[in-house]
């Protein structure tokens, strides 16, 4: 039986992928060792190369330890808890906890290509805040001792203080691997939003520019979050969004990223609740619909009117009417219908001819303030607007987020959320309503929460991916932040329900893995290769699966490093009286008897899936019935595999 028979327990090898990439282009590199001869490789690419020694760049010391910790492959598995999870027979969204560079290595067969979208919230490096494994190359090694999973005592990762020689250095090690292995994650159009503050900022727009391409960038979003006069010189509340696309030509070709207009049963759900809860309070009614753009037109509320709020800041009143000619058309005075004053103008005018201005107020077109000192805005029905164009600065006060938080699973749990109505309108304008959001710095589930609400709004079907590290938080009811992650979305989908009762029928659950060894022991060929030494570990592979370890995490490391998502449906059946695991409709059959015959074999080859995988100590050193049954199924063209 030869090697190649055997499942790769291994996460994607990244360098290999690469290597085979660039043969397939540049063939005539390849050595006689299926190598890449970098002389030939110079000959093909000619003057593009550069061979200079001072080139403009991002180095520090660390960085090629981080490409280290790339080319690594993860032997890690995630193991499937069904007990902490919402709905996991159904759902399709994850929580993953554990260390999210080795989750994002493990996600690489499942999910490359496959996420519209990524928010991310990193740690700011304040000086005290962030955790990094010790060791790149080793670490899910430093995770276990970290949580405590090898025996010994729990240890906290070094923090990294700004009295540290290398505060900055030790910033971009912790980032670049992880930004790096997300990347290629993300759909030929998919994009990253990364939120940051004035600490990192230069650093990581470098630092992106190396990874996704400095022609990928988007934009740098502003989130103004209110003032504060406790600063020094300015008042320090903006924090920033940096807007990156995997291939901004792709986004292109899909046509210009728009505000989508809401759909017009979620505005009137959203109104009515708004009324239910504030009454005549109108103001407070109209702040809960500025997530839509919308605003209410307080004598014609049932057509819930959609303002260009743009068009006040700009000094435009008809911005789509504007053009060279308007330098010719004459000033004059709008009167406000009710104080009979002339309104407040326009710095650049009206943009349109007093005879055009006169039809729109007689359509009902033009919104007039409460008296004649706000400018009058253009009005367009919901019905007729189709997107807008959406600003790069946010205005919310970030304390809606730690009292939405309060609300949902009491005080003090976490400090400085992100506002989760903010994300929920980046997912609305960066995705489709049936796509992947992957968060992996998740803090406290604001980006579950936010795609489980558009959902909700829009009846759209994206789904979500949560990776957390399980860091302490010395307190007893929520250990760890990974515990308040889960928590936070328990209840969020609690309350959805309670809302509505589901009535759309859609996903809201999620399973819960956590990070941990395979559930097979390696042959670790760095040992002393003594007779002893080769003897024990030999003893060990008689049964090479870890004590402890069930069926169901056995059959997700599977999954996982055969490249199914694991959100796939499984389903059990039964053949010669043995349970087997049908994934995806008999793509692919897994069997993890101990005791397999020919018999149960050729009843699974006659299914005729395309793979079947079988436990190795099934076969019990039977050497010959492996034999058979690999030959078996070389007959019907299945894939054999064995683990």
């Amino acid at each position: 039986m030869t090697h190649l028979d055997k499942l790769n327990l291994q996460s994607l090898n990244i360098p290999e992928e690469k290597r085979e990439e660039l043969l397939r282009i540049f063939p005539e590199v390849r050595t006689e060792g299926g190598q890449i001869d970098f002389d030939r490789l110079r000959l093909a690419l000619g003057e593009l190369v550069d061979t200079g020694k001072e080139r403009y760049g991002l180095n520090w010391p660390g960085k090629s330890a981080c490409f280290k910790a790339i080319q690594t492959p993860s032997m890690g598995t995630l193991l499937p808890a069904p007990e902490e999870s919402v709905n996991f027979d159904t759902t399709e969204n994850l929580i993953i906890e554990g260390d999210n560079l080795e989750a994002l290595k493990l996600l690489q067969k499942s999910y490359i290509g496959r996420v519209k979208m990524i928010y991310i919230d990193p740690p700011y490096n304040t000086g005290n805040d962030f955790i990094y494994p010790d060791n790149y190359s080793e670490s899910l090694q430093t995770y276990l001792e970290y949580t405590g999973q090898t025996g010994e005592e729990g240890k906290r990762f070094s923090s990294n203080t700004d009295t540290d020689g290398r505060f900055h250095s030790k910033w971009l090690n912790m980032m670049y691997p992880r930004l790096y292995l997300a990347r290629d994650l993300l759909r030929d159009d998919g994009v990253i939003f990364i939120s940051i503050d004035d600490g990192e900022i230069e650093n990581l727009r470098r630092l992106c520019n190396e990874v996704f391409g400095e022609e990928n960038f988007i934009i740098t979003i502003t989130w103004e979050k209110g003032r504060k006069n406790d600063s020094t010189f300015f008042s320090e509340t903006a924090e920033y969004m940096l807007v990156f696309a995997r291939d901004k030509w792709s986004l292109s070709r899909l046509g210009q990223w728009r505000e989508k207009k809401p759909g017009l049963d979620a505005v009137l759900s959203q109104y009515n609740c708004l009324l239910e809860k504030y009454g005549d309070d109108h103001e407070s009614v109209e702040e809960g619909m500025r997530r839509f753009y919308i605003g209410l037109d307080q004598d014609k509320p049932e057509k819930k009117l959609s303002h260009f709020w743009r068009s006040d800041r700009r000094g435009l009143f008809f911005g789509a009417d504007i053009s060279s000619a308007s330098t010719s058309i004459p000033d004059y005075d709008v009167i406000h219908p009710k104080t009979l004053r002339p309104c407040k103008k326009p710095s650049r005018g009206w943009g349109c001819n007093p005879e055009e201005m006169q039809r729109r107020i007689a359509d009902d077109r033009v919104l007039f303030g409460e008296d004649e000192a706000t400018i009058p805005l253009k009005k367009s029905y919901l019905t007729e607007v189709d997107s807008i164009v959406k600003t790069p600065v946010i205005y919310k006060d970030g304390r809606a987020a730690s009292l939405t938080l309060k609300n949902i699973i009491g005080p003090g749990i976490f400090e400085n959320p992100k506002d989760h109505n903010v994300i929920a309108d980046l997912i609305n304008y960066a995705t489709e309503d049936d796509t992947i959001i992957l968060d992996f710095f998740a803090g406290s589930g604001t980006t579950a929460h936010a795609v489980l609400d558009l959902n909700k709004l829009d009846g759209g079907n994206r789904k979500f991916i949560l990776v957390q590290l399980p860091e302490p938080t010395d307190r007893t009811d929520y250990p760890t932040i990974a515990d308040i992650t889960k928590e936070r979305v328990r209840r969020v989908i609690k309350k959805l329900n309670d809302d509505d009762g589901n009535e759309k029928h859609q996903d809201r659950g999620f399973r819960v893995f956590k990070l941990a060894e395979s559930n097979f022991t390696p042959w670790d060929g760095s040992i002393d290769q003594s007779p002893e030494d080769i003897s024990r570990q030999m003893e060990m592979h008689i049964e090479h699966v870890r004590q402890g370890r069930t069926d169901e995490d056995i059959l997700y490391e599977i999954l996982l490093k055969s490249g199914f998502p694991l959100s796939i449906p499984v389903s059990t059946l039964q053949v010669d009286g043995k349970t087997l695991y049908s994934i995806h409709d008999g793509i692919m059959l897994v069997c993890l008897d101990r005791n397999l015959t020919m018999p149960l074999v050729q009843a699974i080859v006659d299914r005729l899936p395309e793979r079947v995988v079988f436990l190795d100590e099934g076969f019990a050193g039977n050497d010959a019935l492996k034999v058979n049954a690999k030959e078996a199924c070389k007959l019907k063209n299945i894939v054999f595999k064995v683990v």
